[in-house]
């Protein structure tokens, strides 16, 4: 059992004495990959260990006759062991980075927009309730303090734990998200469904896409705010088009030309990424099925019911009936079943091939 342990035991070994070389972190990128896979390695190594020493405890407790103690450690072998088996399921190589998500409001007018912002501090809360920055690239807003589309960076602190690191544990939110409630432009009391639709890239490095300048076209024009209102007398603005694949990005936000081609290039690096990943593989591809890029109310992930407090994941089947919690960031459940489930599809497939 867990023959394959052996050899990610040297290979931790070996990124240890690599990570101990000050050469390695003169470069940063080379040595946050190695820190991400050490990292990764470590709790392998580390529930492995374990798992080897509840054994040998049990085989003691079974020679020197103490049934209760081996019953105890029997229980602790199957849970180490299960949690290894998921650890050494191959995971998605995206799963160490950081997010750029994209909230647009979708049918539902004013009401959807107002959706959108909600979501946007829901995510907000959690990121902030998981010691994660959160930063707005863009924003689009509303007269009521809606938001028509905002795209906002997710970055971990540090080198996070394998599973823990913002791509792998916010990637299931994309898709159409529902809305049940009565709007506050609604004078009658009466419920409305609309929805938002929330899109999530795993943030590319500028090693993971080489961009060639001469595919870009770069317009500028004059940021707006609501209503169309000028809140900038510069053309400060920024819209870049990838030639090659059509990708078009804009970004208003900062006050400086520069900033926002910045922003956008961040986003652009995101999206050819997200592109590439789908191309290259194909369960991936199936995968971004999920993420609807089209805002309609049929094509829904969750449903946020807030007459009855509700809120329900289309998906893995989760409800809960603590909607107000979840909308302050306490998302850890629902995300939890979308994980799991997940994991439990990964194993499935390599136990399939086996």
């Amino acid at each position: 059992m867990f023959e394959a342990v052996d050899t990610l035991i040297a290979e931790h070994a070996e990124l240890e004495q690599r990570l101990g070389d000050p050469a390695v972190h003169s470069d940063q990128r080379l040595a946050r990959t190695l820190g991400q896979r050490h990292a990764e390695l470590s709790a392998i190594v580390r529930t492995y260990r374990d798992w080897q020493q509840a054994t040998d405890d049990r085989e003691a407790a079974i020679e020197l006759d103490m049934t209760d103690e081996a019953a105890e450690l029997e229980t602790s072998i199957a849970e180490l062991g299960e949690k290894l088996r998921q650890l050494l399921v191959p995971r998605d190589p995206a799963d160490s980075k950081d997010v750029i998500m994209e909230i647009k409001g979708g049918e539902g007018g004013d009401e959807s927009a107002l959706f959108a912002a909600d979501l946007y501090r829901m995510y907000s809360r959690f990121a902030e309730n998981q010691n994660w920055k959160t930063e707005i690239l863009d924003s689009t807003e509303t007269a009521l303090g809606g938001f028509k589309s905002v795209t906002v960076a997710v970055k971990a602190k540090g080198t996070p734990e394998p599973g823990e690191a913002p791509f792998a544990r916010l990637k299931f939110e994309g898709g159409v998200h529902r809305v049940q409630r009565v709007p506050v432009t609604e004078s009658q009391g009466r419920i409305h469904t609309s929805a938002a639709g929330v899109l999530v890239l795993a943030e590319a490095e500028d090693i993971d896409v080489q961009i060639n300048d001469n595919d870009l076209r770069i317009d500028v024009f004059r940021s707006s705010g609501p209503g169309g209102q000028s809140v900038n007398t510069t053309d400060s603005a920024v819209r870049i088009t990838h030639e090659p694949t059509g990708i078009v990005v804009s970004c208003q936000n900062e006050k400086s030309q520069l900033q926002n081609k910045e922003q956008a290039m961040r986003i652009l690096r995101s999206r050819l990424l997200d592109r590439a990943r789908a191309e290259a593989d194909a369960n991936a591809a199936d995968a971004r099925r999920a993420q609807i890029r089209t805002v309609d109310r049929s094509e829904r992930v969750r449903t946020y019911n807030f007459p009855e407090n509700r809120i329900s994941d289309h998906r893995t089947g989760f409800k809960a009936y603590n909607l107000d919690q979840v909308m302050d960031g306490a998302l850890t459940d629902v995300i939890e079943s979308l994980v799991q489930s997940d994991i439990a599809d990964r194993l499935a497939a390599v136990e399939a091939g086996s």
